[in-house]
């Protein structure tokens, strides 16, 4: 019995008027093709992308602050917290345990999210300037739900991973990871909606608020 993959091929070869897979020579030009990836068009890039980034991270209701070295997150998230008086408890990336965590006052656990933690603080694989967004990639030491699940988000972001646009993000996901991974996600700003009378409402499906940490270098 055919697949369901297989019945729809057959489908899709019936609609194009083929009786069976392409030539080998004309599956090699296609293979080569996206194996490419040519660009197509793109505006204009004449701004500095870390400038750019956090201009756009804080117009889509993010808050950033700059940080010197990977040492120094524990204390900028501990007085991000304080500001905003929010719990000193969170759920961290595993990559993100070894921290001083303890010694910035904050009860740090390395797992994946549930739903009663307040804060999550992660890193990114890259961010994208041209839209303030950042690129997440799952994978065991990097659980997607502790980006998605807590009503607080802080990510940690190093400036040498900001890349202009949505294709260069793309292009370092194959040039470094090759296949892809079960899941890419794009984060901008806290999650929101206005489906209801247009009223614009935050943490419709995720967080409340995004804080981004960029790390200098």
């Amino acid at each position: 019995m055919a697949s369901a993959r297989d019945r729809i091929l057959g489908r899709v070869r019936s609609a194009l008027g083929r009786e069976g897979p392409l030539p080998p020579a004309a599956a090699q030009g296609l293979d080569a093709y996206v194996t490419q990836h040519p660009a197509g068009p793109r505006p204009a890039a004449d701004w500095e992308p870390v400038a750019r980034f956090r201009e756009r991270a804080l117009a889509l209701a993010s808050t950033v602050d700059e940080i010197e070295t990977l040492a120094s997150v524990p204390q900028a998230v501990a007085r991000y917290l304080a500001r905003m008086s929010l719990p000193r408890s969170a759920v961290v990336w595993p990559e993100l345990a070894g921290l001083e965590w303890a010694g910035a006052g904050i009860d740090a656990h390395a797992r994946k999210a549930t739903g009663s933690d307040a804060v999550g603080i992660t890193g990114c694989f890259c961010a994208i300037a041209e839209t303030g967004t950042l690129l997440q990639l799952s994978a065991a030491s990097r659980p997607a739900s502790t980006s998605l699940l807590p009503e607080t988000h802080i990510a940690i972001v190093p400036t040498a991973r900001i890349v202009r646009g949505m294709e260069d993000a793309w292009a370092l996901v194959r040039t470094e990871c090759g296949a892809l991974p079960r899941a890419v996600n794009f984060i901008s700003g806290p999650s929101r909606t206005a489906d209801i009378e247009q009223t614009l409402v935050l943490g419709a499906h995720g967080p409340y608020r995004v804080h981004i940490l960029l790390l200098q270098g």
